[in-house]
Order: structure tokens, then C-alpha cells, then sequence
């Protein structure tokens, strides 16, 4: 026969004390798995692994929290490199999966306490964030000449990222799918 303790500690919900409750776990896989469709539309440029991989993180971060939006981001920067076959070697990529992860918690702190135009200034400065800070993680491979090639296709693919996480936010925010 089953422990009553057990039994109880399972409805108390152990999961939830910590913070991982099925809910939350499963919206983290829905957007990796999005995340992993965005990471096959690709953006031209040098390196190939720029595409549209970091929205769900983006939006992630904005609608449920830092610690989603910076798995997610993470993962589906991962993901994106793993498909082209991880151009920069696989401990550039980690690098530069963190500093997106990081990008996404500065999304969310500037789009969720920016006031009014919180989450406009939060697309400029994580597209400007993403773009032109993480991209020096070029420098030791390719130096210059690789930043300077990749500043505008880096700038274009955050800015879409970004503004698509905002749209969707705000088309979402007051739905119960954020607000449960």
C-alpha cells in the first residue's frame, strides 16, 4: 500500500515548492520547440547560425519570468548553431548562448518596468545589446573584419526577434494564458 505521506507530499505539489510546476515546464517546451522552428529561418550572413531563434525567449522572459526567457533563449541559440553545425566551435556558442540569456533578463527588466515605453526601449536596447555586445564574442575568431561583417545581419535578425517578442506581448498580456 501507497505512503500517506508520500501521497500527500505529491499533492502538495513538491514540484511547485520549487518552482517547476508541469505548467511551467510544459510552456518552456512549447517555446523550445518553437524556438527550434525559428532556428531554421535563417538570416543571410557570414556565419550562418543568425535566424529567428530567440523570439520565444524574448517573449518568455517578458511574459513568465528571467529564468524562462534565459533557458529558452539559450536553448534555441543552441539549437540554431547546432543545425549549422556550430561555426564558432561549440565553447563560443555556450558563451554566446549565456550572453543572450543575459540580454533576455535585461529585456525584461527594462520592458517591464520601463513605464509606458517599456517594452519599445526594451526592443532598442536588447536589439543594440544583442547586435553590437555579444557580437565581440567574434573578435577572437575572426576579429574585425567578422564583426563588422556580421553588425548589420546580427542588428537586423535582434530587431526582429525583439519586436515579434513585443508584438506578441502585447497581443497576449491580459490573457490567462500570462496572468494565471
Amino acid at each position: 500500500m501507497a505512503n500517506p505521506e508520500m501521497k500527500n507530499a505529491a499533492s502538495d505539489g513538491d514540484l511547485k515548492k520549487g518552482g517547476w510546476s508541469v505548467r511551467r515546464i510544459s510552456i518552456m517546451a512549447i517555446f523550445i520547440a518553437l524556438s527550434a522552428v525559428g532556428a531554421m529561418i535563417k538570416t543571410p550572413s557570414p556565419i550562418g547560425s543568425i535566424c529567428l531563434d530567440s523570439f520565444p525567449g524574448y517573449f518568455c522572459a517578458l511574459a513568465f519570468g528571467f529564468p524562462e526567457g534565459a533557458i529558452i533563449i539559450a536553448i534555441g541559440h543552441l539549437l540554431s548553431a547546432a543545425i549549422t553545425g556550430f561555426p564558432l566551435t561549440i565553447p563560443f556558442h555556450l558563451a554566446i548562448a549565456v550572453s543572450m540569456a543575459a540580454v533576455a533578463c535585461i529585456f525584461r527588466i527594462i520592458g517591464r518596468r520601463g513605464g509606458k515605453f517599456g517594452v519599445i526601449l526594451a526592443v532598442i536596447v536588447a536589439s543594440l545589446c544583442n547586435g553590437l555586445v555579444v557580437g565581440l564574442w567574434l573578435f577572437p575568431i575572426g576579429g574585425v573584419a567578422l564583426y563588422v561583417a556580421n553588425i548589420i545581419p546580427l542588428l537586423v535578425a535582434s530587431a526582429v526577434n525583439t519586436i515579434i517578442a513585443a508584438i506578441a506581448y502585447y497581443s497576449l498580456r491580459n490573457t490567462k494564458l500570462i496572468n494565471k
